[in-house]
This record gives structure tokens, C-alpha cells and sequence, in this order.
């Protein structure tokens, strides 16, 4: 659970930033120590001279040019992480205010707050974390030896977003705006290459790079499928590849996906792999295929020999050459969206989109 005034801000405000996204280890560690790069990019002169060798030199237009996505990435989150401070200083300020009324220390305010809202895990929500969970248990485990660490697992998440509801509470009473905005996204050439849902003539393209071993990019199709049950008719969803180095059983239940596709049901085994984020050797993904009515020795065949590698492969190239590093990436008519982001974040877009369009 929440301890502290503390710790609850530092959660709150670096939870979109930090947890919203599957990366490699160190990815966006030194956006706090970096340069400023948009402010740097703004006011020195592209033709910069930066190296040279033999009778050539090197501006810092070509450097830019190279590193185009990156410097993109940084602007975002030097934005992201002025906008989240300048959240927790009036968050702060608000607290201070009504502990202050109630006789108490800041710390205090906050957890009689959460305390008082804060759920007990049922049963059930128990259970279902162990089964979730069974294959990274101790051996021996069993539910009643692990029901401490598993409530105050509960209990920790539960916290956050009780804890989310009463800073958001704060927020609407002192009629909270935050007015900086955030850097305007530019588009990016993203090849809409992959199984897809939606009519081909959708006003908006969405291009999204996943891994089904990423917990992020399961919470991230949730907000996909709000977008289509919402914009029916009006949106495509394209599917492309890019399981992470760290995800040990990403890249075959990739091409296990592509299998599926070859019988027309990529889909179907979408779904199912998200479903099992935990179960994806390569005998749980025959299993799989199975269970939504595969031909087996097809498929089977398909995932042995490595047949859907080279497309996997090509999705992950592409990826990294638009600057995807993390999952889940989406590119909305070429506007990238990181992480898993609410629906709320897919229809300020979309809605722009359309709007454009006609």
C-alpha cells in the first residue's frame, strides 16, 4: 500500500512515464541528465560543423537527420516529465491545504485517506493472481502459503488507484488545468504492412508494433478494442512485429501468429496469446492452435521450420527504423502514441484525424 504523501505522488506521477511500456533495460534512464534537445535543435545553427574527416564535415543537420526519432523521443519526455512535476507541485500544495484543515501532517491526511477507501482483496481476486502466477511460484506454493504477498500485492495496486481518485477529486475541486502543451508529433512514414482490422479506405491508419510476452501491450489492447467498437467503420488497426530481446518466447509466438494468419485466423490466435502471456513455449503455442481449430500438422509445421521468421524479422527492422524501442508503439496516420496509453489518448487523436478529414 501507499506509506507516504511521498510515495504516492512519486507513483502517481511517474506511473504513465515509467510503467506504460515494455523497454529494454536503461531505455529513457538519462531523459533527467540529457541535454535539452529541443531547446538546443531550436537555437543552434543546423550548419553547425560537428566532425570531420578528410575533406569532409559533418553538420549537425546530418547528425540531427540520424537521430531524428530519438531527439523526438526526448523532447516527449522532457515534456512528460516538466508536466508530471508541475502536477505533483500543485498536488503537494493541495494536500499541505487539507491536512492542514483536518489538524494533521501531510503523510497523515493521506493515509487516513486511503486507508478509509482502500478494499480488502477478495478471495477470489486472490485466487486469481496465484493461477495467474503459478508458473514464477516457489515449488511447493500454494495459495494460502502465498496469501500475504499476494494482499499486499492487491493492495498496492488497489492503492494506486484509490489513490488516483482522490488526487483526481483534488484536482476538479481546485479547478486544476495544465497548460503546457505537449510537443506537436510529427508524422512518420509507417508502412501499414500486417494482418488488419478495419476497411482498407479508413480515414485513420493505426500502426502498431506489439510483443504478446509485454504486460503492456495486453493492457494497450484494451484501449484498441474501445477504438474500434467506437470508431467503427472509420478506423483500421494494423498489426506489425516487435518482440523484445528480454521476452525469450516473444519472437516464436510472433510467428506463431503469422501461422495462424496463413489459415486465416490471426485473430483468434491474437487473442489467445495475450490471453497466456505466461504460456507461450513453443508447446503451449501448439496447444494454442489447437484450441481455435488449427489445422495441427499445418501449423505445426509452420512454427518448426521457421517459416514466418522473415516477416517477423522485417516488422522489427521497421520498427526500429521509425524509432520504436519499447511496446506497445502506435503510429495514428503516422503520429506515434507510446506505451499503453488510456482510449481517452487514442480519441484526442483520432478525433483530430477525422476532423481533418472531413
Amino acid at each position: 500500500m501507499l506509506k507516504t504523501l511521498k510515495t504516492s505522488l512519486v507513483v502517481l506521477a511517474g506511473a504513465a512515464m515509467l510503467l506504460s511500456a515494455c523497454k529494454k533495460d536503461g531505455e529513457g534512464a538519462n531523459a533527467g541528465t540529457t541535454p535539452n534537445a529541443g531547446a538546443a535543435a531550436a537555437s543552434e545553427n543546423p550548419n553547425q560543423p560537428v566532425a570531420k574527416y578528410n575533406d569532409t564535415t559533418i553538420t549537425l543537420k546530418d547528425v540531427d537527420a540520424k537521430i531524428a526519432a530519438q531527439l523526438r523521443q526526448l523532447d516527449k519526455q522532457k515534456f512528460e516529465l516538466r508536466s508530471q512535476t508541475a502536477e505533483q507541485m500543485v498536488l503537494e500544495a493541495l494536500v499541505k491545504a487539507e491536512a492542514a484543515k483536518a489538524g494533521k501532517t501531510d503523510e497523515e491526511w493521506v493515509k487516513a485517506q486511503l486507508d478509509d477507501k482502500l478494499p480488502k482483496p477478495t478471495d477470489e481476486e486472490i485466487n486469481k493472481v496465484f493461477e495467474e502466477n503459478k508458473a514464477r511460484m516457489p515449488p511447493g506454493a500454494t495459495v494460502e502459503s502465498m496469501r500475504e504477498q499476494i494482499i499486499g500485492f492487491l493492495q498496492k495496486d488497489k492503492g494506486r488507484e484509490v489513490a488516483m481518485a482522490l488526487f483526481n477529486d483534488l484536482k476538479t475541486k481546485a479547478n486544476y488545468k495544465m497548460l503546457y502543451e505537449a510537443p506537436e508529433e510529427p508524422r512518420v512514414q509507417v508502412a501499414a504492412i500486417g494482418p488488419s482490422r478495419g476497411p482498407a479506405d479508413a480515414k485513420v491508419t493505426i500502426v502498431e508494433f506489439s510483443d504478446f510476452e509485454c504486460p503492456f501491450c495486453g493492457r494497450g489492447e484494451e484501449a484498441v478494442t474501445q477504438v474500434m467498437e467506437k470508431y467503427a467503420g472509420k478506423v483500421r488497426v494494423v498489426f506489425r512485429h516487435f518482440p523484445l530481446s528480454f521476452h525469450a518466447n516473444a519472437p516464436k509466438a510472433a510467428e506463431a501468429s503469422m501461422c495462424a494468419d496463413e489459415q486465416g485466423k490471426f485473430w483468434e490466435m491474437h487473442k489467445v496469446l495475450f490471453a497466456n502471456r505466461t504460456a507461450l513455449t513453443v508447446e503451449d503455442l501448439k496447444k494454442h492452435a489447437g484450441s481455435i481449430g488449427l489445422d495441427q500438422a499445418k501449423f505445426d509445421s509452420c512454427l518448426d521450420t521457421g517459416a514466418k521468421k522473415s516477416l517477423v524479422d522485417a516488422d522489427t527492422k521497421a520498427g526500429g527504423e521509425v524509432g520504436v524501442t519499447g511496446t506497445p508503439a502506435f503510429f495514428i496516420n503516422g503520429k506515434l502514441l507510446s506505451g499503453a496509453q488510456p482510449f481517452s489518448e487514442f480519441e484526442k487523436i483520432i478525433d483530430a484525424e477525422l476532423k481533418k478529414g472531413g
